[in-house]
């Protein structure tokens, strides 16, 4: 399915960055913000390839689940683009980016939960 590679592939996209930001981090002084915006970058990305695994397994409702998995990939987006443009530029991305990026990421954990409850048995 095209949205299943399509994901795939931003998951891919998403754990370079976070490996590259946590290398600035490392490396960066002050940056706990690359810091944040790498965890969140790896650990979504992980998700999102999880979220696809189960997908194919039928162990989540297929709509559900893409939504949840389109809302790490924008959320983590969000949030991590908000910090990083923070650190480099010294601005955000939009007022509120970091926060609606962890809103989406949020809503994406509460649609694994409906996902799965609505799974067919």
């Amino acid at each position: 399915m095209l949205a299943y590679r399509l994901l795939i592939g931003l998951a891919g996209l998403m754990g370079a960055a976070g490996v590259a930001l946590a290398a600035a981090a490392a490396h960066g002084a002050d940056a706990n913000r690359l810091a944040s915006a790498s965890a969140m970058l790896l650990f979504h990305a992980t998700a999102m390839l999880a979220t696809i695994a189960l997908l194919t397994r039928g162990l989540l409702h297929g709509g559900i689940g893409l939504v949840a998995a389109f809302g790490f990939a924008i959320g983590a987006a969000l949030f991590a683009g908000d910090l990083t443009l923070r650190q480099y530029a010294g601005h955000s991305l939009f007022p509120m980016a970091a926060p609606t990026g962890g809103t989406v990421m949020i809503l994406g954990w509460l649609a694994v939960t409906l996902a799965v409850v609505a799974a067919k048995r």
